[in-house]
């Protein structure tokens, strides 16, 4: 190959990977804006409200905040306040609006008042501020609970994947608070999950700039997962309340050996089922929501005070 072929060869092959650079870069561009839509997505205090306003009880929704340890806090309630309570906790990365399917359902509407609450760092209780310190998101929301516990004689906590784990930490530092817990998918064994390689990149000063904040805050929550839960390992034994117990069997996030970590260390539970769901895995929101239902219907019984 003379000079003058090899030179234009050199630049075809410059152009080419110019032009694959190129549309790599467009690629991860679009990949970060969707996540930045997807992930960044939280409804504000309008846009929740008009979707839980569509229950067929005519009831209205309300947003709140309140102010502890230095954080802002929100939380939305919708229902009678005759009626027993329950809490939902959402998962990460999330937000209050994960559960506005169970905040309508007529179901649990007869037979409690619901609460959905942003975790902190999620939704709009400090977007992007991450707190890792289970014990510490667990003291952040535990002022709700006394706030309403004069009106509310039965409170259910119903947790999901990590909003289960800040859940199980409720139920262990506040037993005069929780009656019931329902762990679904909880992140309860140390290590017993899935950490995706992007999350060590992802977390370094130089591209954490580039996600968004509840991803941020996952990434931040998921790399602390194992020391939490570690911490964790003799409170278990603290919870009083009744628990159930409901994991996919085919969970491969979460993995399902957490259930039994978790109903192994519930000596002094006041009730104790477990059930793992055939079939499902970090999906039981939408696989088996007639099981969740049903097992809130059950601790609302089993723990009425």
């Amino acid at each position: 190959m003379n000079i003058r072929k090899k030179a234009t060869f050199q630049l075809w092959i410059f152009r080419l990977f110019r032009l694959k650079r190129t549309y790599f870069s467009i690629a991860v561009l679009g990949v970060l804006g969707w996540t930045y839509h997807a992930l960044g997505t939280r409804l504000d205090d309008g846009q929740l409200v008009r979707s839980l306003n569509t229950n067929p009880f005519g009831l209205e929704a309300s947003v709140h905040y309140f102010e502890e340890e230095g954080r802002r806090m929100r939380y939305v309630e919708i229902g009678y306040d005759s009626l027993p309570l329950i809490v939902f906790v959402h998962g990460a990365p999330s937000s209050s609006s994960f559960w506005e399917e169970l905040l309508r359902d007529t179901q649990l509407l007869r037979r409690a008042k619901l609460i959905a609450i942003d975790r902190p760092g999620y939704g709009y209780s400090g977007y992007g501020r991450a707190e890792i310190s289970v014990k510490k998101q667990a003291s952040l929301i535990a002022p709700l609970l006394k706030k309403k516990r004069s009106g509310h004689h039965t409170i259910i906590v119903h947790g999901s994947s990590y909003g289960g784990t800040v859940s199980a930490r409720l139920a262990m530092d506040y037993p005069e608070l929780v009656d019931g817990v329902l762990l679904q998918s909880s992140s309860n064994m140390p290590g017993a999950e899935t950490t995706y390689w992007i999350s060590y990149p992802t977390s370094h000063w130089a591209l954490r700039w580039l996600i968004p904040g509840a991803l941020r805050v996952a990434n931040a929550e998921k790399l602390s997962h194992a020391a939490q839960l570690r911490q964790m390992a003799n409170g278990w034994k603290r919870i009083t309340s009744a628990v159930i117990i409901l994991h996919g069997l085919n969970d491969r996030l979460i993995f399902p050996e957490n259930a039994a970590y978790a109903k192994h260390r519930l000596i002094n539970a006041a009730f104790l089922k477990i059930q793992m769901a055939a079939g499902s895995r970090h999906d039981l929101l939408w696989t088996q929501r007639a099981l969740l239902i049903h097992s809130l219907k059950e601790l609302l019984l089993v723990a009425k005070k």
